[in-house]
């Protein structure tokens, strides 16, 4: 039984293949069109699924779309006309898109997969739910959704048990933590649906100073999690823009200009909503553990994203333990679509093993093998080494031990917005200098973003305070007492940005300004030449913890093939490229601008 997942349309559009329950594939279109965030129908991501799977889109089964196009229209209308006529613009802007495309999901699937056969469509948060359940190591779980909309829900719950789910409860649009969080987000002059990440980045260095002002004037928060906005400061049900005059007379000015100085201001606010973006999901955890009485949770839509809130869930809710999806976003609809049409729609059964998940470490995209990586090696005439498997581990531990930063491409690509250690930038956790070189030279972006470590997984409590395995690098952990370095009176005071000028520990590269980190835990089942890497940097070098950062720079998503990988690498200042058993010098390849045929500027956002 082949069945294909699909989201597209919104933003970060993906497709997975399920095969008999079990996930072959998955993928963003992003990574192949190259073009973040791409939500175009992702016909490059299908056919690498339909490939990986040796099938066609004529052996498909059924195509599960991650969410009812015409509910949501629906809710897009009833919406324009509550608010009539304000929100003209944008109803002119947003109209022909649907007129012309996103209506018409069985014509697109039929038209560019040649498919007559069964389409099906769960609500989005019902595809949320699936990717979180059905895909964890859980027999019965209860679970979380939370996001900015899908067609009416924003956040939702229910439980899981055995091969069927069940939505509970929601909170409905325009009521929405996630579009809460991009409002601020917003304010804070970045980009929606993408820079909500650099907003929880920022918090650390702020205050919660108007923490209470958004709970007494935005938010009216109940014991149980429930919520109402005050849709008086909003601008997004209707219009195009995030916040209004309202919202800014209550915080004392304007948005923040995009690329413009980074004040106290825009850090106190960011520390804000975060404080405020936990309590809810703290109160909405508490809430579902009481009402369902589950041991287990799991979290999916773009709020579980928040790695900050999800540690908090872990150490301070009354769940034992919890299972955050990796593509917890959009692209993770094509995933639970799929599944929930396995497990939910044909009532096939569904058997955890082993405390376990389902998502293969999320290593569910392309790889590429030794012998066509030389070949493109030889194409391009780039000068490399080879080295035997067992050989590799050493020689790039010694390098990260030199503080060398590398471009790690090995294995099959990630799914999900996270670096795994198949397409990421690795560097030593123990240099000073580190974080300020890569993001400055390396990343191209804002020097305040933190980086995470990878871990060995028995090694993890070592160095944090974090019991519970973190593959998928979604839990932030405090950093362990015992290799912190206590500040001095003068480091005290350092302020805002200022403070990243101090060491915090042992492994400053990874520890924030608040001495947490987000932790990626690797185990040797899922990740063999990566997990070798760092346990050969433990034995030969005394560190068992390493940066772990993605593999591209500002503006771009995660490269894919070996032809994006060396691009970026000539791009930037990393010193090796490592793809797959080849490692590549940085002074020994010629100047990149010489060939015309490599020519591609990187557009910031």
């Amino acid at each position: 039984m082949n069945i294909l997942g699909i989201s597209a349309f919104y933003h970060d559009a993906a497709a997975c293949l399920v095969v008999d329950g079990k996930i072959i594939a998955a993928a963003q279109e992003e990574r192949f069109t190259r073009k973040k965030h791409d939500a175009a129908f992702p016909e490059r991501a299908i056919e690498y699924c339909l490939k990986e799977g040796g099938i066609q889109a004529k052996d498909l089964d059924i195509v599960a779309f991650y969410e009812k196009p015409f509910v949501k229209f629906e809710r897009l209308l009833e919406t324009y006309l509550s608010y009539a006529p304000a929100g003209l613009f944008s109803f002119i802007k947003a109209m022909p898109v649907w007129l012309k495309e996103k209506l018409w999901i069985k014509d697109i699937i039929g038209e560019k997969l040649g498919f007559a056969g069964k389409i099906i469509f769960p609500e989005h948060h019902e595809s949320h739910a699936a990717s979180a359940f059905y895909a964890s190591p859980y027999e019965n779980a209860a679970f979380i959704t939370a996001d900015g909309v899908g067609e009416w829900a924003t956040t939702s719950f229910g439980i899981g048990q055995g091969n069927h789910m069940e939505i509970l409860n929601e909170i409905r649009f325009p009521h929405s933590l996630g579009l809460l969080y991009s409002a601020f987000t917003y304010y804070a002059g970045f980009r929606v649906n993408s820079g909500e990440y650099k907003l929880m980045g920022l918090a650390p260095y702020g205050i919660p100073k108007y923490k209470d002002l958004i709970l007494n004037e935005l938010l009216d928060l109940k014991e149980d999690g429930s919520f109402h906005l005050n849709l008086k400061y909003f601008n997004y049900p209707a219009g195009l823009t995030m916040t209004n005059h309202h919202f800014h007379r209550l915080f004392g000015g304007p948005p923040r200009k995009p690329e413009s100085l980074i004040t106290q201001k825009d850090m106190d606010i960011a520390r804000s909503i975060q404080d405020v973006t936990e309590e809810v999901m703290l109160c909405i955890s508490r809430h579902i553990h009481k009402v369902t009485g589950m041991k287990n949770l799991c979290l999916s839509g773009g709020v579980a994203l928040n790695c900050v809130a999800n540690g908090r869930i872990l150490r301070e809710g009354p769940f034992e333990s919890v299972w955050i999806q990796p593509a917890a976003g959009d692209a993770g609809g094509a995933l639970g679509a799929a599944l929930y049409a396995w497990h939910q729609y044909l009532d096939k059964p569904r058997h955890p093993e082993n405390k376990k998940d389902f998502m293969r470490g999320s290593y569910l995209g392309p790889i590429f093998t030794d012998d066509e990586i030389k070949i493109f090696l030889e194409e391009k005439k780039i000068p490399y080494k080879k080295c035997s498997a067992q050989e590799l581990p050493k020689t790039v531990a010694d390098l990260i031990a030199e503080e060398k930063v590398i471009g790690w491409f090995h294995g099959r690509m990630e799914f999900g917005p996270r670096a795994l250690g198949a397409r990421s930038i690795i560097g030593d956790a123990r240099s000073p200098k580190m974080q300020e070189t890569m993001n400055v030279k390396i990343k191209f972006r804002e020097s305040f973003r933190p980086f995470a470590p990878s871990v060995l997984e028995e090694n993890c409590a070592d160095y944090f305070e974090l019991t519970h395995e973190s593959p998928y690098m979604l839990l932030v952990a405090p950093i362990k007492k015992d290799i912190r370095r206590a500040m001095t009176e003068t480091e005290e005071q350092l302020f805002g940005i200022q403070k990243l000028n101090a060491i915090r520990s042992t492994i400053p590269a990874v520890t924030h300004v608040d001495y947490s980190a987000r932790v990626q835990t690797v185990s040797h089942e899922t990740s063999p030449a990566y997990y070798e890497t760092i346990r050969e940097l433990r034995d030969r070098h005394g560190c068992a913890t390493i940066i772990n950062t993605s593999f591209n720079v500002r503006g771009e998503p995660l490269v894919c093939s070996p032809e994006d990988a060396f691009r970026c690498f000539m791009r930037t200042d990393m010193d090796y490229l490592v793809l797959g058993n080849y490692i590549l010098d940085k002074k020994e390849q010629k100047p990149l601008d010489k060939d015309t045929n490599w020519k591609k500027e990187f557009v910031l956002d």
